[in-house]
């Protein structure tokens, strides 16, 4: 396979002021970060709270200004101004994790989903609207028509997130990056959106970054797999190989943090492995 995207030595520090001490402190986000994402992959980065891991999606996005570093999307160097970027904006989607913030509250399911299009002007009014509409087919929101009338306070967390998708997905993009998609969801429909994403992916060849702290979900989803510890990769690789033979401390602490759950026999129906073989 192909590389669709590099990511080249990419650092990011913060300057952190605490309230009660006059000393600023340097807070190391990302750190010399170097990884490759394959045409048709999904890679997940995984590490606990404040690993870097939301950053490093900002910092592809050009959310936020990388402190050194180079990203390349399909050969081309990204930077400020460039082409390029304005091609990885469109052809690099992201699907959020808090599906009552990432959509606005006054627009109508309909707009929601067609704003990428009249934002990058795809399509014809009536294309656009066809486009939707099988974009909301895709998330499985029937009957579309119905659900494209509604406002966001009209559907559940679960159906929220659908529509957040569904809003990556209709641009056609080349790359999804999901941050913690399912982390606000109840557990109950936790495994129905990632086989969403899962036959989305299938089905339209589409590379995922899939960003999580969950790693029984990681191995669910994902093919590669990257742990992040302090803004920096520990350990990298296939994500069975990983999960099942873990080289670094972190890695197995990580592991060793897995629930072992009552939620197991919620997901039998969906024949997800919710625990690390060991």
């Amino acid at each position: 396979m192909n590389e669709i995207l590099k990511i080249e030595n990419l650092s990011k520090n913060f300057a952190k002021k605490s309230l009660f001490q006059s000393k600023t402190e340097i807070v190391t986000a990302s750190d010399n970060v170097s990884f490759s994402l394959k045409e048709n992959e999904i890679l997940a980065i995984a590490g606990q709270s404040g690993s870097g891991k939301s950053t490093i999606a900002r910092l592809i996005l050009r959310a936020i200004e990388p402190d050194s570093g180079k990203i390349f999307f399909e050969g081309d160097q990204v930077s400020d101004n460039s082409s390029g970027l304005k091609k990885l904006r469109m052809q690099c989607q992201m699907v959020y994790q808090d599906p009552y913030d990432s959509i606005n509250p006054r627009m109508k399911i309909f707009d929601i989903i067609n704003e990428p299009l009249e934002i990058h002007s795809v399509g014809t009014k009536e294309s656009r609207k066809k486009m939707v509409f099988n974009a909301l087919q895709q998330v499985k929101l029937e009957p579309t028509k119905d659900i494209a009338k509604k406002y966001p306070h009209m559907l559940s967390g679960g159906q929220r997130q659908r529509v957040v998708i569904a809003r990556a997905l209709v641009v056609k993009p080349k790359i999804i990056i999901a941050d913690e998609p399912v982390s606000m969801l109840d557990v109950s429909i936790r495994a129905e959106i990632l086989e969403i994403m899962s036959e989305i992916q299938k089905n339209n060849k589409i590379s995922f970054i899939y960003i999580t702290h969950d790693l029984a979900t990681a191995k669910y989803f994902a093919s590669r797999i990257l742990i992040l510890y302090k803004g920096k990769i520990v350990e990298i690789g296939n994500v069975k190989d990983v999960l099942t033979k873990p080289k670094h401390p972190y890695t197995k602490a990580l592991i060793d943090a897995i629930s072992e759950p009552d939620p197991q026999n919620l997901y039998k129906e969906k024949k997800i492995d919710w625990q690390i073989d060991r």
